[in-house]
């Protein structure tokens, strides 16, 4: 699907440049593409670098806290919520010891110990289920979640942001933990609905009105507050909270008498090849959206639906972050790409650049990973799988729209 999206988007540049030469006049067109590539060539290249020092810096802290034990203790505390919400596993099969795993992982954003875990869970899910072809209710839920899932701590976005000038890297925590825990419940309310799932659960009840309550809580303290004391406890708070997180990282790997300062370097030095990795990747997509957007076409189209948003009464300055939102649940490179070109052409720090950020870190590449993870065990027949991860996608940026008019005017 990458192909043809990637390959279109030049298709389109070649026939609006055309529109722009031919009806409008406008000669500089091509000129005006070809340049582009170059140009974003060079950002592509200049980001993919300057992101060297900060993945090292996070993915060397995120070691310290795999080895230390985080994603054990995550998985802890969520194990007695996946055992009800996945109550075709049989007690104590290693399936739900995976997925408990892969679900910390994600939360704190250890994609590199994520996917191996899902994988394998994937697998022993495989073995429960009767009909190999088709998924099953767990594993359609397993994947929903896994395309929703909360991240507490998105360190690629706060990468981006930091290498493309942001002011306060981290102020888009807050908005972005609340839009990823309404794509997850959204996510969780669809597959339930669809599986007959039972959420009444004593259990299901705790955790689920208790997280809610909390980022429930979280939204009514901020909506009282002025523009500017907003802004300033918002940045207080995430940065509080990420340090201190740092801070246990490092506490509880010292005391399991993890070697620290090793661990991190071992992280540090995964970070180089994450980052150097990405460059050929990220100059791809930035290639095809800036000849879009020289082309013209991609302001044509946003422009029609800026004005529709606009004949409806509506604040249309979402609209800018849209093709994020669209091509999100196809492609994490597509949508990298797009969060790095809307923050370059607006600014790290602009309403669409920050809204931008919120919707990446809010979902998930839902096609991607379901091609992935059922392929992986050769299942043909997603069910719901599909509409379930759309509808966790939809509300993550729908509550990212929200969220963002609420912190950042």
């Amino acid at each position: 699907m990458l192909n043809v999206i990637w390959a279109a988007f030049f298709v389109v540049a070649f026939v609006s440049a055309l529109h722009a030469w031919l009806v409008l006049g406008n000669a500089q067109v091509w000129a005006q593409m070809v340049s582009s590539t170059f140009e974003m060539a060079k950002t592509g290249f200049d980001v993919s670098i300057g992101l060297t020092g900060v993945m090292c810096l996070w993915l060397g802290f995120m070691k310290l806290g795999e080895r230390g034990g985080a994603v054990a203790m995550l998985a802890r505390v969520f194990d007695p919520l996946m055992r009800k919400l996945f109550p075709g596993i049989p007690a104590g099969h290693a399936a739900g010891s995976s997925i408990v795993m892969n679900m910390a992982a994600n939360m704190l954003g250890l994609d590199n110990a994520a996917t191996p875990l899902g994988l394998k869970a994937m697998k022993e899910l495989q073995t429960l289920n009767a009909t190999p072809d088709t998924a099953s209710n767990d594993q359609i839920l397993f994947l929903v979640i896994n395309t929703s899932a909360v991240t507490i701590i998105p360190v690629a976005i706060f990468t981006y942001r930091v290498q493309l000038g942001a002011a306060d890297p981290t102020d888009v925590f807050l908005p972005l933990l609340i839009a990823t825990y309404c794509s997850t419940l959204a996510g969780l309310l669809a597959t339930a609905y669809m599986q007959g799932l039972r959420l009444l659960d004593p259990v299901v009840l705790a955790y689920l009105g208790g997280l809610t309550a909390f980022v429930g809580g979280i939204v009514a303290y901020f909506t009282q507050l002025d523009r500017a004391t907003l802004e300033a406890q918002s940045s207080l708070v995430s940065n509080v909270v990420i340090f201190m997180l740092i801070l246990s990282f490092v506490g509880l790997a010292a005391w399991r008498r993890v070697p620290v300062y090793e661990t991190f370097v071992e992280g540090a030095k995964e970070g180089f090849e994450v980052a150097v990795s990405i460059i050929p990747y990220l100059v791809a997509m930035l290639v095809a959206i800036g000849v879009l957007r020289a082309s013209g076409a991609l302001d044509i189209a946003l422009n029609a639906v800026r004005w529709v948003v606009v004949s409806l009464g509506a604040d249309a300055r979402w609209v800018d972050a849209l093709p994020v939102g669209l091509m999100r649940p196809l492609s994490g490179s597509g949508s990298r790409g797009l969060v790095i070109e809307t923050m370059k052409t607006f600014g790290a720090d602009s309403f669409a650049g920050r809204l931008a950020c919120v919707i990446q870190g809010s979902t998930e590449t839902t096609f991607y990973i379901l091609t992935v993870y059922f392929g992986s065990v050769g299942i043909r027949r997603w069910r719901h799988a599909v509409t379930c991860g759309l509808i966790a996608d939809l509300a993550g940026f729908v509550a990212a729209v929200l969220v963002a008019y609420l912190f950042f005017g």
